[in-house]
Parts: structure tokens; C-alpha cells; sequence
């Protein structure tokens, strides 16, 4: 059972929870690789056909953003891994793929994921904002990444990963910020790109879901399950929480504007993310929560586009990569 609303399809399981539809217009047909001219896709399933085009976007930025890496976390031969939030699964395959030995489990509120994966990758319809049914002490990682706007509390969802990681396990979290910036920063287009952010932060205050996460992960991860206000752990254990927690912060470009190579073709890609995907991103939040007609969203889309695309500017926003260890 599928929402229909304004022209675009939304899960029906835990209806609302999350904003971004899941219909067959993000299902392009089609070889990533030809989308842009310059170097053919790293990853594996960035060649599938049927996929969500701007979720195989994202995960061709990420993997630019971290060079090829499938995690930061500093694990060596990962057993069994979950990867909460795992949209259609690219993530979860390519990590099937370069750890053959590893059981990984993807989960997410619609069943969207590619219709092949490895046989130790296997998904899950689940929402990891309810109580988890996994056996404590797991997972050797916990992948979480673009879950923005998605959660209602953080805190409640640290704790799970804490009790569902084995001992010396990471947790490893991946989101953008949707605050855009600009240099030079007076141009035409100020008014309609830094309106972008504040529309989405205000949405998720009324729906209490924030979307600032990006800025605050950090400080959640740190005081996760520590405090005697945690009710969710035993007593003897309010006080223990994640160690080792590490920051690591990035920009995504928009647009081939940068003279470093790796950040200009990393823009390239980012760009046709941002062309694909913003319908989604903002169509239910903008009508819904904001009360805008469909008319005035496709509006607000085509002149925010104008402006990232602008050669007047250099327009970028933040990203950021948290990983933590659960002690043993």
C-alpha cells in the first residue's frame, strides 16, 4: 500500500515518517556512468539499472567524499553490519560485495532496494525510529547515512545502536547539511538559496524531526546513554556510552566550480544529485507542512536550480562523518 499526493508515491508504512517519496520517477532506468562524461562510476552497483537514480547519485558523491572507502571507522574484518536507513541498498551491496565473509542487513521503511544483491546481503522492512527486535551485541558496525529530517529522537536512536553493537563495534554516521553557502555571497539569487535550509529546519521543528542533525551529531553521539535520566538502559549502565568518537567534515560542491579535481568532479555529480532529487526532497515538506501548492513548489525548485547553477557563485554545503566505538 502505497500515499499518493501530488503526483509523487510515499511509503504507507509508518506513514509521514518519512518525507521523500519512493514512486518509479526516482527509478530511472539506465547506466549511472553515462550520465556524466569523465570517470565510469567506482562502485559496482553504481552500473545497475532500475535503481533510484538520485540515491545512486548520493552514493557515487559519498564515495568521492571519502575516496573509496565504504566506512571511516577503523574496523578491520567487519562480521555482520546493519545499515539503518538503507534507501534502495547500494551501500549495503557494495559492502556485500567487498566483504564477502560479512552478514549485512539492510533496513528502511519501504521495500525499494535493488531486486539483486550478494547472498549475505539481505533487507528488512523496519523502522528504526520503533523498538529494535535485533539481539543485543550484534553488529560489528552500524552504518547510518542521510537519515536528516528522519528521526524524532536521536538520543532514543543512539541508544539502541549502543545496546544492539557488539563490545569494541562502531557506530558510523554520515549526513549533509542543508544550509547552503554562497561566495561571493551578495548576488541575485541570496534570497531564494539561503531560503532553502531555514523552509526544511522549520519543517522538521513542527513535525520534530530536526534537520540539523549534521551540526549536532557530535555532541549526541558523545552523551549517548550517559546520565541517570536514560531510561533505557539498566541502572548500571547509565553512566557508559560511546568512546573514541571521531568528527570528520567535508563540503559537497555544486556545480564544477572548484579548482581541486577531486571536488570539481565531486560538484559535477552533486549537481545532478540536487537536479534529480529536490523535487523529493522538498515537495511533501513544502506543501504539507508549509501549505504551499504543487505550483509554487515547482517554482521555488526551478529558480533555487538557477541560482546553484549560477556562474555568478560558488554555492556549497556541509557534510559530516561521526564514527564511535562502543567499549568493551
Amino acid at each position: 500500500m502505497y500515499r499518493y499526493e501530488n503526483g509523487r508515491r510515499y511509503h504507507a508504512y509508518r506513514d509521514g515518517a518519512y518525507y521523500q517519496p519512493n514512486d518509479d520517477r526516482q527509478a530511472k532506468v539506465g547506466s549511472i556512468e553515462y550520465v556524466l562524461d569523465g570517470p565510469p562510476a567506482r562502485s559496482p552497483v553504481c552500473r545497475m539499472s532500475g535503481t533510484d537514480m538520485p540515491d545512486r547519485e548520493r552514493h557515487h558523491v559519498w564515495l568521492l567524499t571519502l575516496r573509496d572507502a565504504l566506512f571511516l571507522a577503523p574496523l578491520q574484518d567487519p562480521q555482520r553490519v546493519l545499515d539503518v536507513g538503507t534507501g534502495t541498498g547500494l551501500w549495503a551491496v557494495d559492502m556485500g560485495d567487498r566483504y564477502p565473509s560479512c552478514e549485512v542487513v539492510g533496513t528502511d521503511l519501504s521495500p525499494t532496494q535493488v531486486p539483486y544483491a550478494p547472498p549475505n546481503v539481505r533487507f528488512e522492512i523496519d523502522d528504526c525510529c520503533s523498538e529494535w527486535t535485533y539481539p543485543e551485541n550484534s553488529f560489528d558496525l552500524i552504518h547510518v547515512r542521510g537519515l536528516t529530517g528522519s528521526v524524532g529522537s536521536w538520543p532514543k536512536f543512539y541508544q539502541e545502536c549502543l545496546k544492539h553493537l557488539r563490545p569494541n563495534g562502531y557506530l558510523e554516521q554520515l549526513e549533509f547539511g542543508v544550509n547552503i553557502h554562497t561566495e561571493p555571497d551578495r548576488t541575485e539569487y541570496d534570497e531564494i538559496i539561503k531560503s532553502f535550509g531555514p523552509l526544511l529546519v522549520e519543517a522538521g521543528e513542527r513535525m520534530g524531526k530536526t534537520f540539523e542533525i549534521a551540526e549536532h551529531m557530535t555532541e549526541l553521539v558523545e552523551k549517548a546513554g550517559k546520565g541517570p535520566d536514560v531510561q533505557t538502559l539498566p541502572v548500571s549502565e547509565t553512566f557508559w556510552g560511546f568512546v573514541d568518537v571521531v568528527t570528520k567534515r567535508f563540503i559537497w560542491p555544486i556545480g564544477p566550480w572548484a579548482d581541486d579535481e577531486q571536488l570539481r568532479e565531486l560538484g559535477r555529480w552533486n549537481l545532478k544529485n540536487w537536479e534529480d532529487g529536490m523535487e523529493g526532497w522538498v515537495m511533501a515538506l513544502l506543501t504539507r507542512i508549509h501549505g504551499w501548492s504543487y505550483e509554487e513548489v515547482q517554482n521555488y525548485r526551478a529558480q533555487l536550480l538557477r541560482g546553484v547553477k549560477s556562474r555568478e557563485l560558488k554555492a556549497w554545503h556541509d557534510v559530516c562523518v561521526v564514527y564511535a566505538r562502543k567499549p568493551e
